[in-house]
């Protein structure tokens, strides 16, 4: 058996060998932002630059999203994710004529994605390995334009909003055992490189309809029931609640109104709301969505109108895996040039992703890298080093990869082994189906 350091310098140098095709195609995806299960020129752009590196892509894994595999072996399998994804910021001086950026960093992903696997795949280091890997790009981690996800979901495409949970339920996660990713932020301290594990709220998703009445606005006024004036009830409402939160909760309710009536003239009779109700625990969540769905209800009753509140789980909360966090510290140390004091050893955040949900029921390292500048999701954000950007987290996800496989998968069988689920499979796909569900309540029956 070769030696594993040598097997990582001989991954490195693939990696730096293909710096440009990494570089261009993290660069390309940029170019054509796509929202969540929207992404068919970015999967087509993913699966062009794995062919073009010798590697057959297997596509269409989640809806969009595509994937290259290691042949089935015996001992376990490690996922590594890059998201397709991007997010709506009109703001931004690149955005899409539709508003659509990459101001999430998901096309560094794919081609820190496409990095790792060209290092481990392309080397040969592969064959002094246990195990399997997947390299997956993988789509809707951004959670948003409910009414799309609704439509795919009513069709029997598609029955999550995010593509990881979409991936599992139609089993693509089955053989997986670990699942490893990158994020990028900027380093709000000076001297830090990463962030090495991290830990987010989960959430709940409500698509809110309230029903009222129409009627001439001039005319006769007092004929209408206004949906408008029940949603903006309701959201008073709702910041009144803030205070029945617990700090350490991490509550955070974000609403937005994405429909607000037809003619100024006319009582609007349907206003439509998208609502997450976030916090940093199963439990927390719940009683939070509680209390939104009282402060609805409580706008519909007041104006004696009807509420229809349509909500799934969103995501789960993320508890990182510390083990897998510390081998990819160590790699940086070791081949990434940090020293001790170069990390954010524990990120706790309000934001949310669908990797949440595997963390429940698998290890999953979370990392946030560097090389952007800007604050996540706005107008600032930027590619600021294509080196500590696009290369570097590459190199070091494949050195994780080979940390995780060499001698027997001895380092991968002792994290799986130790690692405590929260869910089975089933157990979490039917959670989540108990807890998605429309509820009308009618004020005007009161």
């Amino acid at each position: 058996m070769a030696d594993i350091n040598e097997l990582k310098r001989r991954c490195l140098a693939e990696i730096d060998a293909r710096r440009e095709e990494i570089i261009a195609l993290g660069e390309d995806v940029y170019k054509t932002p796509e929202l969540g299960f929207k992404e068919f020129k970015t999967t087509a752009r993913v699966a062009e630059a794995f062919r073009a590196a010798g590697l057959e892509p297997e596509t269409e894994i989640a809806y969009t999203g595509c994937k290259v595999s290691t042949p089935e072996a015996e001992g376990p399998r490690v996922a590594v994710m890059g998201e397709l994804d991007c997010i709506v910021c009109a703001e931004h001086p690149d955005c899409a004529p539709n508003g659509n950026i990459h101001a999430c960093g998901h096309n560094v992903q794919l081609a820190n994605l496409f990095g790792s696997a060209v290092g481990i795949l392309k080397s040969g280091v592969m064959d002094q390995l246990s195990g399997g890997v997947d390299f997956i790009a993988i789509p809707s981690e951004e959670c948003a334009d409910f009414e799309y996800r609704d439509g795919l979901i009513d069709k029997g495409e598609i029955a999550f909003y995010g593509g990881k949970p979409e991936y599992l339920r139609r089993g693509g996660l089955d053989k997986v055992d670990i699942v490893l990713q990158c994020h990028m932020l900027e380093m709000a301290e000076k001297g830090k490189l990463c962030t090495v594990s991290t830990d987010t709220n989960g959430f709940i998703a409500k698509t809110v309809r309230f029903i009222g009445v129409g009627s001439h606005a001039g005319f006769a006024p007092s004929e209408g029931v206004n949906a408008l004036n029940m949603a903006q009830l309701a959201l008073n409402n709702i910041h009144a609640l803030r205070e029945t939160f617990r700090d350490e909760d991490k509550v955070r309710v974000s609403a937005i109104i994405t429909e607000g009536g037809g003619l100024v003239n006319v009582v609007p009779s349907s206003v439509r709301m998208e609502i997450m109700v976030r916090a940093f625990s199963l439990e927390a969540m719940m009683d939070a969505s509680r209390k939104v769905d009282r402060a609805m209800k409580a706008g519909a009753l007041a104006i004696g109108g009807k509420v229809e509140i349509n909500q799934k789980i969103g995501y789960m909360p993320l508890k990182a895996d510390r083990r897998l966090s510390r081998l990819y510290r160590s790699n940086m140390i070791a081949f990434g040039g940090a020293d001790e004091d170069s990390f954010v050893e524990v990120y706790q955040t309000a934001g949310s992703t669908d990797l949440g949900d595997l963390s429940q029921l698998m290890p999953c390292m979370h990392v946030w890298a560097g090389g952007v500048t800007g604050g996540l999701h706005t107008k600032d954000y930027r590619l600021a080093d294509p080196e500590t950007a696009y290369i570097l987290p590459a190199k070091m996800l494949a050195l994780t990869v080979i940390d995780l496989l060499y001698n027997g998968a001895e380092e991968a069988k002792s994290i799986v082994a130790a690692y405590k689920p929260a869910f089975t499979k089933e157990s979490y796909l039917e959670f989540i189906k108990a807890h998605s569900r429309v509820d009308l309540f009618d004020g005007s029956a009161l």
